[in-house]
């Protein structure tokens, strides 16, 4: 079965997208006691890669299609301390996408207290990897995107969205 097919027969990602629970592993504690600031990103992107999978976009499409993702602009924002032993899930909302792009936005919460710890919001193209230049998605995943995109536009959006870094005005 080609990822073409199999993507097409799966049911769509929930609204948000809700990751496997994920545990903090050992090495990623920092000096301070907690998780350190790059192992955030490592959980944000396995549970992006676990929603691509969704989406038709994961190793196997690269490898049969020759196209992948790659990430062109990220925002994190760090909110609660996150320690060893806390499980935590990330839920992800498709807030847009068009032929060649896909904004994101997660939020990284304690999976049995729910609050939350981070967000990431992140800009990703799609890369035709035989030209490694951006690229269309094709149709097919083009039209399973758009019906993802359709489902969580009518999610509540969350607090977040859009931020920007600066300093306060005086």
């Amino acid at each position: 079965m080609t990822t073409a097919t199999a993507a097409k027969d799966m049911p769509l990602p929930p609204s948000p997208f809700l990751s496997s629970v994920m545990q903090i592993e050992p090495q990623w504690i920092d000096y301070n006691g907690h998780l350190n600031m790059a192992y955030y990103n490592v959980m944000f992107d396995r549970a992006i890669d676990e929603m691509w999978l969704q989406l038709g976009i994961g190793p196997a499409y690269m490898k049969e299609r020759n196209g992948s993702t790659f990430t062109a602009e990220c925002h994190v924002r760090y909110l609660r301390e996150i320690h060893l032993g806390d499980p935590v899930q990330i839920s992800i909302f498709l807030l847009g996408a068009d032929e060649k792009r896909l904004h994101t936005f997660e939020e990284l919460r304690h999976a049995t207290e729910g609050w939350l710890s981070a967000t990431s919001e992140n800009m990703t193209i799609h890369i035709d990897m035989n030209a490694r230049k951006t690229a269309p998605f094709p149709p097919d995943i083009r039209a399973r995107i758009e019906a993802v995109a359709k489902a969580h536009a009518a999610a509540a959006r969350p607090e977040g969205i859009g931020r920007k870094i600066a300093m306060p005005s005086k």
